[in-house]
């Protein structure tokens, strides 16, 4: 399988495209504001027909799992999914079948001057180029820390 991921403001799916604003950073905050995650997994032919899990789990820049306190208590920052498929009509036999997956975030309150990546696993694989890294800007006298 192949896989694209992309930092971006917002991300939509409709009519099997992926729309994507703001799309490409790298480098945000120190202020809160939401993040998408835009995904594109080129399937396999012969992959098509089996049910696929993804996760995607956030990062410091020491390979910890950035962890929140939460009502349930702490919680790493993971967001997961399930899918197949199939066989699309008018896609040629063998050749890869994308499916496009958008995620939006809330915002996080990040640390300012930090380093962190969003890593991609499918069905248990994982590769270094299906990570997407940003890092938070030192924080402003006055501006509330986290991401902007």
């Amino acid at each position: 399988m192949k896989a694209t991921i992309l930092l971006c403001d917002s991300a939509l799916v409709a009519e099997g495209k992926l729309f994507i604003l703001g799309g490409g950073w790298s480098l945000t905050g120190p202020g809160l504001a939401p993040m998408a995650i835009a995904l594109k997994l080129d399937v396999a032919w012969g992959e098509t027909q089996d049910m696929h899990h993804w996760e995607l789990y956030l990062v410091d820049q020491d390979g910890n799992s950035v962890v929140f306190d939460t009502p349930e208590g702490p919680q790493p920052v993971e967001v997961r999914g399930d899918f197949q498929v199939g066989s699309p009509q008018g896609v040629p036999p063998g050749a890869d079948v994308p499916v496009n997956i958008a995620v939006n975030l809330g915002p996080l309150p990040l640390p300012p001057n930090g380093r962190y990546t969003w890593r991609l696993s499918v069905d248990g694989e994982t590769n270094e180029s299906w990570e997407a890294s940003f890092s938070t800007r030192p924080s402003e006298e006055g501006q509330p820390q986290g991401i902007l």
